[in-house]
């Protein structure tokens, strides 16, 4: 089944369409960059133009970065703050004309991880998946199961959230050094692994298909692992979210 995947970001959206029997993308991946803190109609008016492009209909699925429930957005971190309270998958379905459903955008990334990145990721009784770019999201999965909308990437670490201290927005607006920022986000999965005791962390978002140049300076005693999908991830999530939703 090929099906529309969007990952809205805090300074992008993009969009692919998704084979979800192989997990792969299976047309290019439309990126349109925005400003900052843009609001709700100009992700509608970005996705509604990646529909187009794309040439597609159909049901929709889209990762939102905050908490998201029944298609409402609760929080806005790195967005408009007009985004709380708004029925995104209304506003989405009404300009597309498509069937939307909306999820946490590092819970999709973390779905699409568990299914078609990491082949032996499931045989672990906790995973703890993070997504690293503009800001830090997190999905916890216990045997399989995700505990939706956990956004530990602001729980407090030494007087400030963890994005704030150790994002890949963080490394790059700070310069910091491979071994400066690899403390520094040390420093953050040593909280979770105080907190939730995975049995294994997985980094996504862009900053994965850098790993072998920090690996070595996170001191941490949890198995670690760059995710395979990658920054694609979040477009495959929501993708299976949509597909695995009981519309009305």
């Amino acid at each position: 089944m090929i099906t529309l995947g969007i990952d809205i970001g805090g300074s992008a959206i993009k969009g692919a369409l998704v084979d979800l029997d192989q997990g792969k993308l299976v047309s290019e991946r439309v990126r349109y960059e925005t400003e900052p803190l843009f609001k709700p109609r100009v992700a509608a008016e970005l996705v509604e133009k990646i529909r187009k492009k794309l040439d597609y209909h159909g049901v929709i699925g889209v990762g939102y970065p905050g908490v998201v429930k029944k298609g409402i957005a609760y929080t806005a971190a790195n967005l408009h703050k007009n985004w709380i309270g708004t029925d995104i998958a209304q506003l989405l379905s009404t300009q597309t004309g498509q069937p939307v459903i909306v999820i946490n955008d590092a819970d999709a990334a973390g779905l699409a991880e568990m299914r078609f990145g990491i082949e032996d990721a499931h045989l672990y009784k906790t995973v703890f998946f993070l997504t690293v770019g503009t800001g830090i999201g997190s999905a916890i999965f216990v045997d399989g199961h995700l505990l939706p909308n956990t956004e530990l990437g602001h729980l407090e670490v030494r007087g400030k959230e963890a994005e704030h201290r150790a994002s890949d927005a963080v490394r790059r607006q700070k310069k910091l050094s491979w071994k400066r920022w690899g403390k520094r986000f040390t420093e953050v999965l040593n909280t979770y692994e105080s907190l939730i005791n995975p049995d294994l962390f997985i980094i996504g978002g862009g900053i994965s298909s850098k790993f072998e140049n920090y690996a070595e300076y996170l001191k941490i005693q949890t198995k670690i692992l760059p995710a395979e999908l990658e920054n694609l991830a979040g477009i495959i999530g929501a993708a299976m979210a949509a597909k695995e939703a009981e519309l009305p």
